[in-house]
């Protein structure tokens, strides 16, 4: 990933100087999907190493590789390369044959998209290095990487006084989080003399310093803190329906994606470590010889009940934030926000409860969390794409200037009314990924909140599954209210004028929009595996089962 960063930088700044030579900007996204891609076929070649199994520390021991993240590290360039190949692409043609204000700003908004697409690999190899990180120092530095390029991805439009803000208000929330992870790394640091996570693992689960273990719990607490923060769980999740409004659709499926997967994983990574470190404290005190280490363990099981405490009470007030404030939005990305925020709230719950069962059902719903987050937002991009360039859209944005920036955004519910009599495919696809987040059988949304809730019951968790079931069904009446415009046909009353109509007529045979084949095919392929995962599940669920098995006896 950093010599293609590398090559990709050098080839653009060979190409800026002559300005006879020009390649165009889709060009860029594409060989970017290729190389991710490549990439994740090298990472897939090394699960053939079989000393992987147990972990290799590489960099004198800054990362850590497992089967674990090696799997991650494919969902998440698989990821990545989908986003890319779904780019608005333009028909600069069109563009050319009616230059005006608007054509210009387009063909700006291409030019940018040349260096974007570096910062999108630079984003994406922060986190690859952040889910793999067994270093203090490399975890802050991974993470910094991986947000400085979502910061500049939320104000990609910088004609847009609404994409400006959001990347401002990111970049100053996303900084604070990253000051509060920064104190408890430093915390740690001047508490322990360490800064190898597995290093001071194995001091805490020996020391007999109250002190030290006091220090120890308040920065991993601050830690915890921050990158709750950054995956916008409840009560720090203000900032990110904001953002994610404001932010174009294509940006937005990249915020609601890509940050949250390595943030979870490397959550996941301490928890399993605190909760390793805990078993063995319990296994100690039931052995009479180790009195000394029984009255100094009590410190460090504070430490582990406050972080898990933690992340329930964040789970908590995730799902029933994420559920209540999500019934009032009639803006289709803010409404997608707390869905997002719900979802977090099931995945904390799993983490929280760290048990055999749960860290299956951790894994199981990332993966179906990606899956139907990024088919939902690829139909939202594509209806943008229909509505936004109907023919009388078309005509009022050239008659009209738009300043919005990103014109082929569906902002409102209402704006996908009567879709259905237009569009039907297109139509029935998104209702099938709304009911998957709902949760409705036999999808595979809901065997995802299944298994969460199995766990939680099977460990005494009643008062919290209780909950998840009820957010659970009072959300599905949002997902329904989508779906209900979408199948609500519209009365067009609407009539053209002559002038508009002589319009209609000298573009009838032109387009802006040039909707690419391949993401038919990829809405098509993650539908099916929404679908029809309950004809063949074990394709998904062997690999969780055996993850979770390796990782939770090691």
């Amino acid at each position: 990933m950093f010599i293609t960063i590398m090559i990709l930088i050098v080839a653009i700044a060979l190409l800026s100087r002559d300005r006879n030579v020009s390649i165009s900007p889709n060009l860029y996204l594409r060989i970017s999907t290729l190389l991710l891609l490549y990439t994740g076929a090298l990472t897939l070649n090394a699960f053939y190493i079989q000393s992987i199994g147990s972990g290799i520390g590489i960099y004198s021991g800054f990362f850590q590789i497992t089967l674990f993240t090696q799997l991650f590290d494919i969902v998440i360039v698989l990821t990545g390369s989908v986003i890319l190949i779904a780019w608005p692409l333009k028909n600069h043609k069109f563009i050319e044959n009616n230059l005006n204000e608007k054509g210009k700003k387009i063909l700006s908004i291409n030019n940018y998209r040349i260096k974007y697409t570096i910062i999108i690999l630079i984003s994406t190899l922060g986190s690859l290095l952040l889910i793999s990180s067994s270093n203090l120092i490399t975890l802050y530095l991974s993470l910094e990487l991986q947000s400085f390029g979502v910061y500049i991805l939320a104000s990609l439009y910088r004609h847009s006084e609404s994409a400006i803000s959001a990347g401002l208000k990111y970049f100053l929330l996303g900084s604070l989080a990253s000051c509060i992870i920064l104190l408890g790394c430093g915390l740690i640091y001047s508490f322990t003399g360490l800064t190898n996570l597995d290093s001071i693992y194995s001091m805490i689960s020996v020391i007999d310093n109250n002190n030290i273990l006091l220090g120890f719990s308040l920065g991993l607490i601050l830690i915890f803190i921050g990158l709750l923060f950054k995956i916008a769980a409840a009560p720090l999740h203000n900032w990110a329906p904001d953002v994610y409004a404001d932010s174009a659709t294509i940006i937005t499926t990249w915020l609601t994606i890509m940050p949250k997967i390595s943030i979870f994983l490397i959550l996941f990574e301490i928890q399993t470590h605190i909760n390793l470190i805990e078993n063995i404290n319990i296994i100690l005190e039931l052995n009479p010889l180790n009195n000394i280490i029984n009255n100094n363990t009590l410190s460090f099981n504070n430490s582990y009940l406050w972080s898990k405490n933690l992340l329930l009470i964040s789970s908590l007030l995730s799902l029933l934030i994420g559920t209540i404030l999500g019934l009032a939005q009639n803006k289709i990305k803010r409404l997608l926000a707390y869905s997002t925020i719900s979802h977090v709230g099931f995945i904390l719950l799993a983490l929280a409860i760290n048990s055999e069962q749960s860290i299956e059902a951790l894994i199981f719903y990332i993966i179906q969390y990606t899956i139907t987050n990024l088919n939902t937002f690829l139909i939202i991009i594509l209806f943008g794409y229909i509505i936004k360039n109907s023919f009388r859209d078309l005509i009022q944005s050239i008659m009209v200037e738009d300043e919005t920036g990103t014109e082929n955004d569906i902002n409102y519910i209402s704006e996908l009314k009567g879709q259905f009599f237009l569009n039907p495919i297109l139509s029935i696809t998104l209702t099938i990924c709304l009911f998957s987040m709902a949760g409705i059988p036999p999808l595979i949304g809901f065997f995802s909140k299944q298994f969460v809730l199995y766990s939680a019951i099977q460990n005494g968790y009643y008062f919290m599954s209780i909950i998840a079931i009820i957010v659970s069904i009072i959300s599905a009446s949002y997902y329904l209210k989508i779906i209900k415009i979408l199948f609500t046909e519209e009365e067009n009353t609407s009539k053209y004028s002559e002038k508009e109509l002589k319009i209609i007529n000298n573009l009838n045979s032109k387009s802006e929009i040039e909707i690419s084949s391949t993401n038919s095919f990829i809405i098509s392929t993650l539908t099916l595996s929404i679908l029809l995962f309950v004809l063949k599940p074990s394709i998904l669920l062997n690999s969780t089962t055996i993850l979770s098995l390796s990782l939770f006896y090691f």
